[in-house]
């Protein structure tokens, strides 16, 4: 079955609207339900020490962490359990938009409240760049901005709606990116309202 077409691309980031329908999010919401009663939600700290807006966990190889060592990939949930396998519906996208060469090692899960947001960040704690990364949107919309490689400069915004996705590669793959903001209540797919973003990328 060939790729699909992105319906719209920022500096190179390819955005897959509506990718996802209603009954597929539903499941992957029920996936992320079993992930997170094996390893918790958890607020980090940035390595300057200051605690992030969204709470966290992984599935996979590995989970991403910061603390005051800095950020990185790490075997284990900071409680010493395992981190779970990534849900099979969420290699399914992987492989269709992704790569069918090599599977994702991390799949970082981020929970947006009310009041979360995300600064302008590179994915860069990762070995090879010549793997795209893909992120998931569920629930609640997004405002997603997206600048160039280097910091500063013009950068360009898109709301993200659940079942969005989103694949960096190529030359987008060190892009700036962040979420400025979510519409709080824009979804009915959370029941406490919210938004989940995944993030899958190959770390070794």
């Amino acid at each position: 079955m060939p790729r699909p077409v992105p319906t719209t691309t920022l500096a190179g980031v390819e955005i897959f609207e509506g990718y996802l329908d209603r009954d597929t999010q539903e499941a992957l919401v029920s996936d992320l339900r079993d992930v997170v009663a094996q390893a918790p939600l958890f607020a980090p700290k940035t390595r300057f020490g200051k605690e992030m807006s969204v709470r966290m966990t992984s599935a996979g190889r590995y989970g991403w962490f910061t603390d005051a060592c800095g950020y990185r990939y790490i075997d284990a949930h900071p409680s010493g359990t395992s981190w779970p396998p990534i849900p099979k519906r969420i290699l399914g996208i992987w492989r269709a938009l992704a790569s069918k060469e090599r599977e994702p090692d991390c799949c970082l899960i981020n929970f947006y409240g009310e009041t979360a947001k995300m600064g302008l960040h590179q994915d860069r704690d990762e070995a090879d760049f010549g793997w795209p990364v893909l992120s998931i949107s569920l629930g609640d919309e997004a405002l997603f901005r997206v600048g160039g490689t280097e910091r500063g400069g013009k950068t360009q915004s898109i709301w993200l709606r659940s079942g969005d996705v989103v694949v960096m590669g190529g030359a987008a793959r060190l892009v700036y990116h962040g979420i400025d903001r979510i519409k709080f209540g824009t979804s009915p797919l959370l029941s406490q309202g919210g938004r989940i973003n995944l993030t899958l990328r190959v770390v070794d």
